[in-house]
């Protein structure tokens, strides 16, 4: 039998930053939910300082896909070599290449190459990974590219917290609630409407719309994808469509503890969409207004989900 065709895709940009700034955006995986659009979770299985393998979660051509890929960093030559090891059908290969190039001190080159092969190289195969890869590529190396104009003031733009419950109950009461968010709009306030799918190819992840209303009486429409950890208690998210104000927005539900109670911790990550500024909150705001706005309003809707969760929990373990 042949030997299936390999096929090529080369993207690449210049961004406005240091090659070594560029080269340690892609070098972390662990924030790609929050730098690059297509991707909702990474999960970093093993890594010793060169050599790494991840779990992956990304979108598709509107398709959630998993795999496992191995990478190789070079930070010297600012280049990071990696290889699908479980690639998502229909991919029989993938691997590829991330290259850094200086252009002078302040601006870089970047390159990201594919090479893949399908299962009997079909020719619709070919199509949907092309299309995909392509989507895919210029999506992140886009974001790189706007990030890398901000990367002074990245530490103004990003921002992570989080927020904890105590619960009188075991904690798979309370992940239960977490994770049966098709019952949402019957028990949260603030919560008007939630459609959720579960696709049979990939046990855990979900796929939601969700109406929310703020404490101004306004309704925001948010579209997430959850990647569901049953066994360690844990449920992550990327929303893939944001308010406004942001312009990516990832979380953690953790919940931990034992027989005779439990801790349910709520974690955010965002990016915020500085030109959004002034339109959502007045043209006098800055980007400390932007922060305080953000923190207050996912805090508050966060924190009113897991003080519901307590309560579920606590009464089903007085029933």
């Amino acid at each position: 039998m042949a030997a299936e065709r390999v096929h090529r895709t080369v993207h690449e940009t210049e961004v406005a930053a240091p090659a070594g700034v560029v080269y340690g955006l892609i070098a972390d995986p662990v924030q790609w939910s929050l730098y690059f659009p297509p991707n909702v979770y990474v999960e970093r299985l093993e890594f010793d300082g060169v050599h790494e393998r991840l779990r992956m979660w990304a979108t598709a051509n509107g398709r959630v896909k998993s795999w496992t890929s191995r990478r190789v960093l070079d930070a010297a030559a600012r280049r990071i070599e990696f290889r699908q090891e479980l690639p998502a059908a229909p991919l029989a290969a993938m691997t590829g290449t991330w290259i850094v190039e200086p252009l002078g001190a302040e601006r870089s080159r970047l390159v990201l190459l594919h090479d893949f092969s399908v299962a009997g190289d079909r020719a619709e195969d070919v199509e949907w990974v092309e299309r995909a890869t392509d989507t895919n590529s210029r999506a992140e190396l886009g974001n790189l590219a706007r990030l890398g104009e901000r990367w002074g003031r990245l530490d103004d733009l990003v921002m992570s917290f989080e927020d904890t419950v105590s619960v009188d109950a075991p904690p798979e009461l309370v992940y239960a609630f977490l994770e049966r968010a098709e019952r949402w709009p019957e028990l949260l306030p603030h919560v008007s409407r939630l459609e959720l799918a579960e696709p049979e190819e990939l046990p855990g992840v979900q796929v939601m719309a969700m109406d929310t209303l703020t404490a101004d009486g306004s309704a925001h429409t948010t579209e997430s994808v959850r990647v569901c950890f049953p066994a360690a208690g844990r449920i992550v998210y990327k929303q893939t469509r944001t308010p406004a104000l942001m312009s990516a927005h990832t979380g953690a539900w953790t919940v931990t503890g034992g027989a005779y109670g439990s801790t349910v911790t709520s974690r955010h990550g965002v990016v915020l969409r500085e030109e959004a500024v002034a339109g959502v909150l007045g043209a006098s705001a800055d980007l400390a207004a932007a922060r305080r706005y953000v923190r207050e309003a996912l805090g508050r809707n966060s924190t009113a989900t897991m003080t519901y969760a307590k309560q579920y929990a606590e009464s089903a373990l007085a029933r």
